[in-house]
């Protein structure tokens, strides 16, 4: 095993704990290398850092009371306060003199370098931060809900959808709205009320709540349908102007026309209103409503007052029963009007519910004004629409002249059409030529007919829209700029920039606009309405879902404080709303969810780092427990063996090529697991971090690497060996082969670390582990280059700004090195030395090797010993016995001259290989002091297990020579192979030393260019060609 290159500074970057080491003193944290290439990595350390005041108690305890600050992850003073870590409070009061850190301050270092405050930074520090507008749940979530749901479609739909489907199925159609927005609002209050909720709405509850990769799609969508919504309604402000310029005569081009710029102006002008800041737009709000609350004042005052010549005209007679019953059943004036499409231009009116929870970071208490504001603005709203359905289906008939001479002739006109007749009115003619132009079937504005005041449904229209665009215009760019911050999607984060105290997204406000000024150029509202259905129903069904997931999967961390929701309710109306978005419109509805699934696969493509928590963390945890509970009740059968490998890589980092190559082979198929083993004891918190570092899976993440990763601290490498064998895995889910590098230095280590290692392969083979043995040419350990890239990347800037050395390397993944098994293999070939049977085991890895695109191309030789006399006979019966077990190689050459002497040469080499290690008999026998004894030269035979004596060099002659001669072997036969595999060669515990035992395993593989494989099973069948 090869040494760190001389002259190479090898840095320890250790986490630190606090302001104080564990025990006041420097500590030696030694990572045990697995294949003994390296026996330590450098030391480290812990500084020391004085604290101002011990935290004991009156009972001389560093234990702390509960606290809210233990919990929070703010900062006080630019300080965070931290409770006493378990080694504090367990490790010798002598040993660790220093109190438990009370709080953490972030970039503060120790030494000359060091952050020094002064007396004024320190009063700075103390003035809290001016705190932004904040909004209660009235203010913010109801009078908000209710002015955006109270949209462009109350005033100037919701009378034209009652002509068409009637009362009946309108009722239907609010009712079943307000059902999937009421459980819809379920559901958001209570993913509200489960943590603390911060600035980006739908986006942040579903993301945190589901996570990144639904949360990612469905918030860039829910921002994309609020940026259309302000179209929407800027369009229905547009029409109502456009009518009223029409009315006295006047216009600017074309009635089309006239919508666009009306429509530009009056969003250009919401712009200027939103980027004043949170706290204007939310007083435009509340005069927006006090207009409203008068305009329906207004309207139902008029449905009471007796109707005068000009209203009768237009189709108004006041509350008439028989009205009420024309209009209670719907009439289609053609084939294209039907339910659904009545539904997906109403369902825009019922999806302000959020607009509340999209500025949840301008609320004072979210968790509380969320829920309380959104259920509160749904009943309401809700009853209003029914109201104003019943009213205006009550008062005004379908269709009606506005001509105040279309009055009976006579009572016995018996050609007159419509419910004009029974009130002395005769609409025939335009009823006829379907050219009436008032009635709620053609006018949209009924209800400026019915109002006692007129101009104040069209000054309640004027703040419905520019209220709900308001509201839209706020709630895409909040959502939006959460969504940026989060970094999920490239190329967007220019628009998460926030200015002054509100972190106000100016960037992203102006996005919105340009989205919204390229939909008002459509100036068609029932054109613009089915668009944002789909979206909206997309969006409702992933929060209802988020609510059913998280309350499925059993979470602990699933505690909303809101309890009045149903896991089975929120299910069937996610279930509802997919269904309704095809009845609506069948190709909008694949359009957007196959956008959903494009944005999604994204996201699950990078992987980007974060971890919130998500219920499908959860879930997936639920699911792999089942699974793993299920395996154990059947039984192992050979057919479904798989490798399962311990592989013994130390830090992952530092044997890539092992890594690689068993990740070849196990990607998809079976378990990895990467071990590592820490020397220390004790064990210290350096030593417990330096094993269980994140940094090693998220190497192994980076690198694409299918694999668990398991570190342990240990008095020895042995031990911590042991534990991993012991304790590795899960039910049945537990490791089957040991897999380990090749110690090639080990002749420049103690004996005793050359005994380790073997003893090793003896404790493998007796838990029945298979045992694999990889070497190299130039070796396997490249963890000198790892430290001395991180070392030189980092050293530099970290002395700049006086910050330590020890402990950042925790946080710095290691570089990525690209290794052989890594390319494409050229067409060459595969070796398998197949000198005894082990099971299978050394033909079933080369064969899940030739399955990978890597390795496609290389074909597979076996090669068996046999005698020269029945060398053919002996090629069919491997071919035979090969080609049962289907694995698809073709070739076998029999190997006679294995059993001849090697060359004199090569056992001249082997003989200097032992020569340190030999003992004449008389020596082995008494108290002696050979090479590498240590202290104790009075120690026997059983403390010096590496020793060969000359008897037992002559017994095991011939498998000595064996070895030489097999190398000579691969050496003439295997030159220009990909790789090399061949029979592990086993030996009783005790019988034959491990210095002998290493100098066999030293010349059976060296001197090859080709990597080589050792393999040896645990002796029980891994193939078989039975199908059964």
């Amino acid at each position: 095993m090869e040494e760190p290159q001389p002259g190479t500074n090898v840095f320890n970057l250790c986490p630190m704990r606090g302001r104080c080491s564990a025990n006041g003193v420097e500590r030696e944290t030694r990572s045990g290398v697995v294949d003994g290439e390296s026996m330590s990595y450098g030391g480290s350390s812990v500084v020391s850092r004085g604290v101002g005041s011990h935290a004991m108690s009156g009972y001389d305890t560093l234990d702390a009371p509960p606290n809210y600050a233990f919990y929070s992850n703010t900062e006080v003073a630019g300080r965070r306060r931290f409770r006493p870590s378990l080694f504090q409070l367990h490790s010798n009061q002598e040993d660790d003199g220093c109190p438990p850190p009370l709080y953490e301050e972030p970039g503060a270092g120790e030494g000359p370098g060091a952050s020094t405050e002064t007396p004024e930074d320190e009063e700075k520090a103390a003035i809290p931060p001016t705190e932004p507008t904040r909004f209660g749940w009235v203010q913010g979530v109801t009078i908000r809900c209710m002015l955006n749901i109270w949209g462009v479609i109350l005033y100037l739909r919701l009378p034209w959808i009652t002509a068409q489907a009637g009362i009946g199925l309108t009722w239907v159609i609010i009712l079943l709205s307000s059902c999937i927005t009421g459980v819809t609002g379920l559901s958001v209050s209570a993913i509200a009320t489960n943590g603390k909720v911060k600035g980006g709405g739908t986006y942040f509850l579903i993301s945190r709540s589901l996570g990144p990769e639904l949360g990612g799609s469905i918030g860039l969508i829910f921002a994309f349908a609020n940026a259309v919504a302000v179209a929407m309604h800027t369009v229905g402000f547009a029409e109502t102007v456009q009518e009223l310029m029409q009315e006295h005569g006047s216009g600017i081009v074309d009635p089309t026309n006239d919508i666009r710029i009306i429509g530009v102006i009056t969003v250009t002008c919401l712009l200027a209103i939103s980027m004043a800041g949170m706290e204007w737009e939310s007083k435009a709000q509340v005069l927006f409503f006090m207009v409203i609350m008068v305009s329906f004042a207004s309207y139902f005052v008029g449905t009471v007052m007796p109707a005068t010549p000009e209203k009768q005209a237009k189709g108004f007679y006041s509350y008439r029963a028989d009205i009420f019953a024309e209009n209670f059943v719907p009439s289609w004036p053609g084939s294209k009007e039907n339910f659904f499409g009545m539904f997906s231009i109403f369902f825009p009116s019922a999806t302000g519910i959020l607009a509340g929870a999209n500025i949840s970071g301008d609320l004072k208490d979210p968790a509380v004004a969320i829920p309380k504001g959104t259920l509160f603005a749904i009943f309401w709203t809700t009853i209003s629409y029914l109201l104003i359905t019943a009213t205006i289906g009550s008062c005004v008939v379908r269709d009606a002249s506005g001509y105040i001479n279309d009055t009976l002739s006579g009572p016995d006109d018996g050609d007159c059409l419509g419910m004009g007749c029974h009130y002395g009115w005769n609409f025939t003619e335009c009823i006829s030529n379907k050219t009436c132009a008032y009635g709620i079937s053609n006018f949209y504005q009924s209800m400026s007919v019915v109002s006692a005041v007129g101009p104040l449904i069209t000054a309640g229209i004027f703040g419905a829209t520019l209220s709900s665009a308001l509201a839209c215009l706020v709630s895409a760019p909040k959502v939006f700029q959460c969504l940026c911050k989060d970094n999920l999607y490239p190329l967007i984060d220019f628009f998460g920039k926030g200015y002054g105290k509100n972190d106000e997204p100016y960037r992203a406000y102006l996005l919105a606009y340009i989205i919204a000024v390229c939909f008002i150029l459509i100036a068609e509202l029932n054109a613009i309405a089915p668009i944002i259905s789909n979206f909206f129903l997309c969006s409702y069904a992933l929060i209802n879902f988020s609510c059913f997931h998280a309350s499925i999967t059993n979470s602990p961390g699933w505690r909303p404080s809101f309890r009045y929701f149903n896991k089975w309710a929120s299910l069937l109306c996610a279930v509802v709303s997919v269904v309704i978005m095809f009845l609506l419109t069948w190709w909008a509805a694949l359009i957007a969810i196959g956008v959903v699934i494009l944005l999604l696969g994204y996201v699950m493509y990078k992987r980007p780092l974060v971890n919130w928590g998500s219920s499908v963390q959860a879930g997936s945890y639920n699911m792999a427990l089942s699974h793993c509970v299920g395996l154990n009740q059947v039984d192992d059968h050979i057919k479904n063996y798989r490798p399962q490998c311990l592989v013994l890589t130390g830090p992952p980092a530092a044997r890539p090529a092992l890594v690689d190559f068993v990740g070849t082979f196990t990607k998809n198929l079976s378990l990895m697991m990467c071990g590592n083993v820490v020397t220390e004891s004790p064990p210290s918190p350096n030593a417990v971090d330096s094993a269980c570092n994140g940094t090693h899976t998220a190497w192994l993440n980076q690198r694409r690497i299918k694999s668990f990763y398991h570190g342990v601290v240990a008095d020895d490498l042995r031990s911590g060996v042991q534990m991993l064998l012991q304790g590795a895995g899960l039910g049945r889910m537990r490791p089957n082969i040991l897999m380990m590098g090749f110690k090639k230095n080990w002749r420049k280590h103690s004996a005793s670390c050359m005994d380790s290692y073997i003893g090793i392969l003896h404790d493998a083979f007796d838990l029945h582990y298979g045992v694999c043995v990889l070497r190299m040419k130039d070796g396997l350990d490249m963890s000198w280059q790892v430290q001395a890239h991180i070392t030189s990347r980092l050293l530099g800037w970290l002395q700049f700004f006086g910050l330590v050395v020890s402990g950042l390397e925790a946080s710095v993944c290691p570089p990525q090195v690209r290794t052989v098994f890594q390319t494409k293999q050229e067409k060459k070939t595969i070796d398998v030395y197949w000198l005894s049977d082990d099971g299978g085991l050394t033909l079933l890895i080369p064969y899940l090797l030739t399955r990978k695109k890597r390795w496609a191309k290389c074909k597979v030789r076996v090669f068996v010993r046999g005698d020269i006399e029945n060398m053919e006979e002996r090629k069919n019966e491997v071919m035979s016995l090969i080609s049962k077990f289907r694995l698809g190689f073709h070739e076998v050459q029999v190997l006679p001259d294995i059993d001849e002497r090697p060359q004199p040469e090569h056992v001249k080499r082997f003989e200097d290989l032992i020569a340190p290690y030999r003992v004449n008999p008389t020596a082995k026998s008494e108290d002696s002091d050979p090479i590498n004894k240590g202290e104790d030269s009075g120690a026997g035979l059983k403390d010096y297990p590496w020793e060969v004596s000359s008897e037992e060099m002559e017994r095991h002659k011939a498998k000595s020579h064996r070895q030489i001669k097999l190398n000579e072997v691969l050496r003439d036969n295997s030159r220009d192979a990909a790789l090399i595999v061949v029979t592990l060669p086993v030996v009783k515990r005790g019988v034959c030393p491990s210095a002998l035992y290493m100098a066999w395993l030293e010349t059976l593989s060296r001197d090859l260019r080709p990597p080589v494989l050792l393999i040896r099973g645990n002796q029980q069948n891994v193939l078989t060609f039975y199908c059964q």
